[in-house]
């Protein structure tokens, strides 16, 4: 199949309508409660990225918040708890609609084969554990005490996990427990084989491993909706490069995939067949508002759409680093910098940090890019889109502490 000619701005455009992120946010009709339609943004996104970091909000709900109006925290657990989704492994950690339980069968048996030699060393902890969840039901993380210290996945040098926590999270790789709902942070667990309706589990057992793959490796596409063979992360399976071309080259074989030829990009990006006439409006539709004139969004560092790093500098010509594990005298843009997105362009980046004891949040530093001309409509939009963001943090005020360029201040 010929490549499909296509301008960067049109690829741009419609990956953001795709991921919601272009108009003025998710159409909550009268018919659809905001739970409702969070439940279908997470549907349409195919997850969302967990992540405990709170230097604001974390950033399930950021990603959230950035696209349905009127969201607020306690519906995604709300939704966990009513069993409509269910945590596991997909781009990362992530909540995923409970519908696609049985697909991440092959995922769980290949955490089963690499971690059975660690479980058998903390067969003590991880059978009471197991035993009660069995007895009492439901149980937070913190009723499950241990002296002992073992290796964690973010220990270095000496272990510092306790055994009991290493355990819980073995147990939910593999399958055995599961998170059932949250409070705050804390996770609340019980067993996989009570609270996953029966019929999923079925599905679960009989799939074999080459269908949970393909499906999982489908939901990936759905995901990205523009990718690429270079992405480590392909199909959510550690697939060697030459296994992700020869994945995406069976699909454009058969007419599923489409390749693009993009204008001024030389990574060859591809989509999905059923999205070629999306794509096509975009390049017949009307220009995009300036950046001026277009609202903000502030995304969260974990946000779908930056998930592909490479993607963004092809597409954006935007460059963006996660700097919460940079040592703080390298960072640029600052330890929670969260890209702002004005139309169909990023912009800049704002670095927030939330002061929740006396309700006020900081920005440590808001940055725009260098061509980026700063008009009375851009600080208006800014201001006003900074006045929404410290609103759904319950915030009373907004101090911002540098900008880059200085004639952003005052604001």
């Amino acid at each position: 199949m010929k490549p499909i000619h296509v301008s960067r701005r049109d690829v741009r455009r419609f990956l953001l309508d795709t991921q919601s992120l272009l108009h003025s946010g998710e159409d909550t009709e009268a018919s659809r409660s905001v739970l409702e339609s969070t439940l279908r943004m997470i549907r349409q996104l195919e997850c969302v990225q967990l992540d405990p970091i709170a230097s604001v909000e974390r950033n399930q709900h950021l990603v959230l918040a950035a696209r349905i109006p009127g969201y607020e925290p306690p519906m995604l657990n709300e939704l966990l708890s009513q069993g409509e989704l269910f945590e596991y492994w997909a781009n990362a950690a992530c909540t995923i609609p409970m519908e696609d339980y049985p697909i991440f069968e092959a995922t769980r048996n290949r955490f089963r084969s690499r971690t059975q030699a660690e479980l058998d060393k903390l067969e003590p902890a991880a059978c009471n554990v197991l035993e009660r969840l069995h007895r009492e039901g439901e149980l937070p993380s913190r009723d499950f005490r241990s002296t002992e210290r073992v290796h964690g996945g973010w220990d270095n040098k000496f272990p510092k996990t306790k055994a009991t926590s290493q355990a819980l999270n073995l147990l939910q790789d593999i399958g055995k427990i599961r998170v059932v709902r949250r409070q705050g942070s804390e996770r609340f667990f019980d067993l996989t084989a009570r609270t996953i309706p029966p019929e999923l589990l079925k599905n679960a057992e009989s799939i074999d491993e080459a269908q949970s793959n393909e499906a999982l490796l489908e939901k990936y596409l759905r995901a990205y909706r523009v990718f690429d063979a270079g992405d480590a992360r392909f199909g959510w399976q550690k697939l060697s490069v030459a296994e992700r071309r020869a994945a995406i080259m069976k699909r454009v074989d058969s007419g599923k995939v489409i390749p693009l030829e993009i204008e001024g990009v030389r990574q060859n990006y591809f989509i999905l067949a059923t999205d070629l006439d999306q794509l096509r409006e975009h390049k017949r539709g009307e220009q995009v508002f300036s950046p001026n004139e277009a609202p903000i969004r502030f995304l969260p560092p974990l946000d779908n759409l930056l998930w592909r790093r490479e993607r963004l500098v092809d597409l954006f010509d935007f460059t963006y680093k996660w700097e919460v594990y940079t040592p703080k005298a390298k960072r640029h843009y600052g330890y929670y910098a969260m890209p702002i997105l004005a139309g169909d362009r990023l912009i800049g980046r704002i670095d927030p940090g939330l002061d929740r004891k006396n309700r006020r949040l900081h920005i440590r530093l808001l940055q725009l890019e260098p061509d980026v001309e700063v008009t009375v409509y851009l600080r208006k939009n800014i201001r006003q889109a900074l006045e929404a963001f410290a609103a759904f943090h319950q915030a009373i005020d907004v101090i911002i502490e540098r900008t880059d360029p200085r004639c952003l201040s005052p604001l």
